[in-house]
């Protein structure tokens, strides 16, 4: 289990290493940091892209010998990032690590399944949620360390360590035989590859290439249409076409990239919306608090993981110890009540939250969102693997690899671009209403193209045009309080979200402990 629990930090920690890695990368490769980010995006199309092809993969390698293989090629890609003379090898790097996690998402829950039964199951697949919320946090403080007082190369020292001891670990493993019959879907494999593509790059470009009408950063337009709702309405196409193929193969009795019959279930498909819920609304607060901490009030990565630790280590603590609660009640009433905790928390952050985050109800709200959230992510996942036989396993892990990269995908690129939205909205409002603020001054300063910025750097903007000082102060003081007021009202939004997640909570399993749904 200590092989597999490291195997997902391995992950976890190589994703949340990158954020911090970036501005050593830009200052190494002496590149602009929208190059140095795409690190970052390729990993995330690598795992997204790939996890069903791997999931069939694995199940006609074996999913030992293949896991193996990952993980040595997963420290290779590490090497490459330690040793990297630039972004390209950078960039080359990322895709590699990407390509083996799209294996080993899927490779844990079959090894979870071969290798444990029962109670003893239930506690492993907490383990994996766990492992994400101990790694992000690991990553922030010991990466940011590093990053500070040695450079960015050092973090991924880690990464390589993780993968030899995850290496040494998996002999421990039940070792199982590959099914060569198994013929890989490559329809199937460029539909769902093609739309997880689409998809992503739409909303991750929302904010930056236009919601609707085209930016001037957009690389091309239809019409003056922005093409990132372009590729999202071309990806839900290429995804439907990828579930009418499918269950055209499912019905010529011939072998799916993925098997649908593991959401053939309300239950199981209400899983499947719950995860998507839960990791879009994580992925949404992990981008919201630490944009806010360290654009707007211009603090260091390490000041924000220290801001976030209440959150993570709830995290951490409450997916593993909630199955403890499993014997005692069911998944829809954990589900109905660890939702409840979200929405309270989301709606007290709301009204309490301030420029200070070391105050005590901003944290009370972290903590008691952190419990809702580790709650959720190990028990949807639980139900989803308990509900299929062993030999599904994989296809199972494909659903959850897909599921949450998109999830994470959509919830950060929809909050980004909805606080932008509300941020502007609400300065061009409060603009109208000072007077001692003139328009040709706001629009100078570019209040009009509105985005989270910190009080200096708006300072250094104002400084620049012919604003006197009470017009500068001014200006500082009403964009600080607008961006308070978006960062409550963005709470809220993902407040009423979390609440209409009771709709799909609802139709979770009942059963209680052993009991079968």
């Amino acid at each position: 289990m200590i092989g597999l629990f490291l195997a997902q930090v391995l992950m976890s920690f190589n994703v949340a290493a990158l954020p911090i890695s970036l501005g050593g990368m830009v200052q190494d490769f002496d590149v602009p940091p929208t190059v140095a980010s795409s690190t970052i995006v390729v990993y995330g199309l690598a795992v997204a892209a790939f996890v069903m092809t791997g999931a069939k993969l694995g199940q006609r390698v074996g999913w030992v010998l293949i896991f193996r293989i990952v993980v040595v090629a997963f420290a290779g890609s590490s090497l490459i990032m330690i040793f990297s003379p630039n972004a390209g090898w950078a960039i080359a790097g990322q895709f590699i690590a990407g390509s083996c996690a799209a294996i080993i998402v899927p490779a844990l829950v079959a090894l979870i399944t071969e290798n444990y039964e029962g109670e003893q199951q239930a506690t492993a697949v907490g383990s994996l949620g766990s492992a994400r919320a101990f790694s992000g946090l690991s990553a922030f403080l010991l990466g940011g360390t590093l990053g500070t007082l040695v450079g960015w190369r050092p973090i991924f020292v880690v990464t390589l360590a993780l993968a030899v001891a995850v290496f040494a670990l998996s002999f421990t493993l039940r070792p199982d035989r590959g099914n060569r019959s198994i013929r890989i879907d490559l329809v199937a494999s460029a539909l769902i590859g093609a739309s997880i593509v689409a998809l992503s790059l739409g909303f991750n470009n929302l904010n930056g290439w236009g919601i609707l009408l085209a930016r001037d950063t957009a690389p091309f337009s239809v019409l003056g249409v922005s093409p990132a709702p372009i590729l999202v309405v071309l990806g839900i196409i290429l995804g439907q076409l990828f579930f009418l193929w499918t269950r055209g193969r499912m019905r010529a009795e011939k072998v799916p990239l993925v098997d649908l019959s593991v959401l053939g279930r309300p239950s199981e498909r209400a899983a499947v919306y719950a995860m998507f819920i839960i990791v879009a609304m994580e992925a949404a607060v992990n981008f919201t608090v630490p944009t806010y901490i360290q654009v707007v009030q211009g603090r260091t990565p390490f000041d924000t993981s220290l801001a976030m630790m209440p959150f993570n280590l709830t995290v951490f603590v409450t997916a593993t110890l909630i199955v403890r609660f499993y014997r005692r009640f069911s998944p829809r009433a954990i589900a109905l009540a660890a939702f409840g905790l979200t929405t309270g928390a989301l709606v007290w952050l709301a009204f309490v939250v301030t420029n200070n985050w070391e105050t005590l109800p901003t944290i009370l709200g972290l903590i008691v969102f952190g419990m809702g959230q580790g709650a959720l992510v190990t028990l949807v996942f639980n139900v989803l693997v308990t509900a299929v036989p062993k030999e599904l396993a994989g296809d199972v892990g494909s659903i959850r690899g897909t599921t949450q990269n998109l999830a994470s995908a959509v919830g950060t690129a929809v909050m980004g671009a909805v606080l932008v939205t509300i941020l502007s909205a609400g300065i061009a409002t409060a603009v109208e209403a000072h007077p001692e603020l003139p328009q040709d001054i706001a629009e100078q300063a570019g209040l009009d193209r509105a985005n989270f910025i910190s009080n200096q750097a708006l300072e250094e903007r104002l400084a620049e045009t012919s604003a006197t000082q009470a017009q500068i102060e001014a200006a500082v003081g009403l964009n600080e309080e607008q961006r308070l007021r978006t960062l409550k009202i963005g709470f809220l939004i993902l407040a009423g979200v979390s609440a209409a997640a009771a709709i799909p909570a609802s139709r979770l399993p009942r059963y209680r402990g052993s009991e079968t749904a």
